[in-house]
């Protein structure tokens, strides 16, 4: 048995529901390959209370992804037979609240298009069946926008969009892999918020930069706000320059 992809419309409606009675409870949470974002990371550490870096060497694996050419954070499974989540338990996810954005948005996909006339960003969802997955005959009906105001998915996607905008960018006016001082920024203000903050208000790493004073000032205690500060600093000084080169080239 393979999975399935169903397109969902605004309309449509699926049956969906989780927890420790459905059969296939925490199966899930094993064998993964589970991409963590800048915001899930910003997210994870603050729930276990350790900084960035300690998060990274402990949870997650970082490597180059072979279509973007960016480093990507993986999560580190456990040892065991079964490579289970690091974080799942007998009795559920162990950080729940604040859980990565695929597992949040299982067992829906969101996909983003853009217009080329236009730069309109439309939504497209769809829902993902998996043979292991015993949920679809369980719980309410949702459609897929409940979906994602249930789940709590509002500033994980608002987060997101923004890396795949520089994704976008990047794929566009520098493919290929980046240098290794370039992977070095792209690591440090969007996965190491603790190790970017220092940089910027002691080492004053935003200097010839412009970013908006409220916005700097709340950065200095609050990691939404250094992540915004990272996502437009990456975006303007790798892949988005005045002379048409972008920071990766140079």
């Amino acid at each position: 048995m393979t999975e399935e992809m169903t397109p969902l419309s605004p309309e449509d409606r699926f049956r969906f529901g989780c927890g420790e009675a459905v059969p296939c409870f925490n199966e899930c949470c094993r064998d993964l390959n589970q991409f963590l974002t800048p915001y899930d990371i910003l997210r994870l550490k603050r729930h276990l209370g350790v900084p960035s870096h300690r998060f990274l060497v402990e949870y997650a694996v970082i490597h180059t992804g072979p279509q973007t050419g960016l480093p990507v954070a993986v999560l580190r499974q456990g040892a065991e037979g079964d490579h289970p989540c690091p974080f799942v338990t007998p009795s559920g996810c162990a950080v729940y609240e604040n859980r990565p954005s695929s597992c949040r948005i299982y067992p829906v996909a969101r996909l983003l298009s853009r217009s080329r006339e236009t730069g309109a960003v439309t939504e497209h969802f769809a829902l993902l069946r998996e043979p292991h997955c015993w949920g679809f005959d369980r719980g309410r009906e949702w459609t897929a926008e409940e979906w994602m105001a249930d789940q709590g998915l509002a500033p994980y996607n608002e987060m997101n969009d923004r890396l795949m905008a520089i994704i976008a960018l990047k794929n566009r006016r520098s493919p290929g892999p980046l240098s290794l001082g370039a992977r070095h920024a792209f690591q440090l203000a969007l996965y190491d918020l603790d190790r970017f903050r220092p940089q910027v208000f002691q080492e004053n790493l935003l200097r010839e930069f412009p970013v908006d004073p409220d916005l700097l000032e709340r950065a200095e205690t609050d990691d939404e706000a250094l992540l915004r500060i990272g996502f437009q600093w990456i975006r303007e000084t790798l892949f988005k320059t005045e002379d048409g080169k972008t920071g990766a080239d140079r």
